[in-house]
């Protein structure tokens, strides 16, 4: 059960002991009341049409064809720009590398200077987690969107859980401990096997 979100003096003192890794901390300002500031990192995934008319999510078998072959690599220096097109889902990794204690989870949101251009996300992140954090953005909007990479771009809020028996690592994750953005593995799920064979004969 939720216990409540993190305040700043609780979080440096995470931080001070080593229990919330975090790095780099380019301003001590990234960290305010509540939350921390995370900002846009150098690798970004571009959604395109594929070859196929449509995406498969609906299949895990081999011969299926790859969601990441409808994503284009790209890469930014910081300082570097980079173009959020109308409603063309974009992945990035935040600049930073983060490690949650097992009793914390994340929940991230746009800084509400984004926000207000009509950019979303939603992204929770969840305890014991390490890596950088995969991030999916939409322009809802209806003209491109210029972004610098290095920007303080996202808030993230630590949440504390009553439970210290999380264990991030007790089950296989799919997007564990990245360091550059990563394309859906919806057709990886599990139950896909079990729902395909639902209607065979």
């Amino acid at each position: 059960m939720p216990k409540g979100t993190l305040f700043k003096e609780q979080i440096k003192s995470l931080i001070d002991s080593k229990e919330l890794f975090l790095y780099p901390i380019l301003d001590e300002n990234q960290i305010g009341d509540i939350s921390i500031d995370l900002r846009v990192g150098t690798d970004f995934l571009f959604q395109h049409q594929g070859r196929s008319a449509h995406i498969n999510t609906s299949s895990n078998e081999v011969s299926s064809r790859s969601i990441k072959s409808n994503f284009t690599q790209a890469r930014r220096k910081v300082g570097e720009k980079f173009l959020l097109h109308p409603f063309q889902p974009t992945l990035f990794s935040t600049l930073e590398y983060i490690k949650l204690p097992k009793d914390v989870y994340a929940v991230l949101s746009l800084r509400s200077s984004y926000s207000r251009l009509g950019l979303t996300i939603s992204t929770i992140v969840q305890p014991g987690y390490c890596g950088c954090i995969s991030v999916e953005v939409i322009n809802c909007g209806n003209i491109p969107i210029e972004i610098v990479s290095g920007v303080r771009f996202l808030q993230v809020r630590l949440i504390k859980v009553d439970s210290v028996d999380l264990d991030y690592f007790s089950n296989i994750r799919k997007y564990a401990c990245q360091v550059r953005p990563i394309p859906s593995k919806a057709n990886e799920d599990i139950e896909l096997k079990f729902l395909n064979n639902l209607h065979t004969t």
